[in-house]
Formats: C-alpha cells, sequence, structure tokens
C-alpha cells in the first residue's frame, strides 16, 4: 500500500514539474514574441510583413494620385510655384502684365512633374522589398510618417535621378522650357535688374519629390488611423491596435 502511494505521489511531482517547465517555455516564447511598444498578438513577421504592406499601398497610392492630370496642379498642397529665387522675376512681370507668360510656366512645371510622378512606384517597391524586420519593427513603433521617413531617406537620390530626365524632357515637350526662356529673357531685359537664371529643371524635380513624399506620407497616416483604409486582415491585426 505503501509502494502504491509513493508511486502516485511521484507521478504527481513528475505531472507538476512538467506543467511548471511548460509554463516557463510558454511565457519565454510569448516574451520572444512580444514587440515592445506594439499591441500584442501578432509576431514580428506579421508586423514586418502589414508594414511593407501598408508602405507599397501608400507609396503606389501616392505616385499614381501624382501622375494623374493635375495632381499637382490641382491640389494646393503640392502645386508647384515660381522657384523661390525667381519669385522677384514673378512679381516684376506679373507687374508690367505679363500675367499669361508666368501662368504657362506654373502649369508647364507642374505638368512635367505629374508625367514623372509614375516612375516613383518601381524604386519605392524596391527599396521596400530590401527593407529588414528591424526596419519594420521601428517603422511600426515609431511616428505617423516613420515609413514615408525611411522612404525618404532611402529612395530620394534614385527618384532625383529618375525624375530629371523625364521632366525634362517633359519641360521641352509641353513648352516649358520655352515658356521659361521666354520670361528670363524679358525679366533680365527690364533696366536695372540684377540678371538671374535658376535651374528650372532642377527646380522642379526637387519640388515634384517634395510633393510625392506629402501624398505618401497622408496614405501612411490613414492607414495609422483609419480602420477603413486597412484593407487586409493582416493590416488591421498590426494596425488595429
Amino acid at each position: 500500500m505503501k509502494s502504491i502511494i509513493l508511486s502516485i505521489s511521484l507521478s504527481f511531482l513528475v505531472l507538476n514539474a512538467s506543467a511548471q517547465n511548460f509554463n516557463d517555455l510558454k511565457k519565454k516564447a510569448e516574451k520572444k514574441l512580444a514587440i515592445p511598444g506594439v499591441p500584442k498578438g501578432f509576431t514580428e513577421e506579421e508586423a514586418g510583413k502589414a508594414l511593407k504592406e501598408a508602405l507599397s499601398k501608400g507609396a503606389v497610392n501616392g505616385s499614381t494620385t501624382v501622375s494623374k492630370l493635375d495632381g499637382y496642379f490641382g491640389n494646393p498642397k503640392i502645386k508647384i510655384p515660381f522657384p523661390p529665387d525667381a519669385k522677384k522675376i514673378e512679381d516684376k512681370l506679373r507687374g508690367i502684365g505679363l500675367n499669361k507668360e508666368c501662368d504657362d510656366v506654373i502649369l508647364s512645371v507642374n505638368r512635367a512633374a505629374e508625367d514623372a510622378g509614375s516612375s516613383a512606384k518601381d524604386i519605392f517597391i524596391k527599396v521596400i522589398s530590401d527593407m529588414t524586420i528591424t526596419d519594420a519593427i521601428n517603422i511600426v513603433k515609431g511616428s505617423d510618417n516613420a515609413g514615408t521617413e525611411y522612404l525618404k531617406a532611402k529612395s530620394r537620390a534614385m527618384l532625383v535621378e529618375a525624375f530629371k530626365p523625364i521632366i525634362k524632357t517633359s519641360l521641352d515637350k509641353v513648352g516649358a522650357t520655352k515658356n521659361w526662356e521666354l520670361v528670363i529673357t524679358k525679366y533680365n531685359k527690364i533696366p536695372f535688374v540684377e540678371k538671374v537664371n535658376p535651374d528650372l529643371v532642377q527646380y522642379a524635380t526637387e519640388k515634384a519629390i517634395d510633393g510625392l513624399f506629402v501624398k505618401v506620407a497622408e496614405e501612411e497616416l490613414q492607414i495609422r488611423k483609419d480602420p477603413i483604409a486597412r484593407t487586409s486582415d493582416l493590416l488591421k491585426k498590426v494596425f488595429g491596435g
């Protein structure tokens, strides 16, 4: 009888120890999968995939939006004006009745930016696909525009290289180069003014890229804040908070 009781007691001890070991392992696993600063319930891999999906969606939507007709020209937030260092040119020329010439320059610069906008998609997708899990987790935990800032840091040089020739070709095609030369020539003929000739292609390229990132940031914020913008189960899981 004593040996039976001893056997039963030993069995309970073994089971209890096994349960304790299992609980310890479970806690360690949960701790490993937990992502500081991010809601529980998903793995780092899921967070990384969701972030890449969100950024891809925002980048593609942003570049598609700006590349449409009036994508720049019709949006006051990103519409490209005269270069700041040429503002005095615009003021002086409008002052002597050359409003149409100035308006033609502004329209043609924005049309060139719209032509270049779609070329950003492939660049963004490559940058996003090269992103590490660590980068993705930091972005998920970061500010509302952390993803956009990451894209800006990683892709701006490539965007300049891609945009510049497209914008130059477009400026020539829509007559911006001719309009610009006409405006600058007329300005430089005004007595006693300081002669100027800003680089229109470089200016249009930089402003086009600035405007593109404004739209990408808006898309990122929408996915983070608006449940309707989370179009997949993974996005809902990670960004649903």
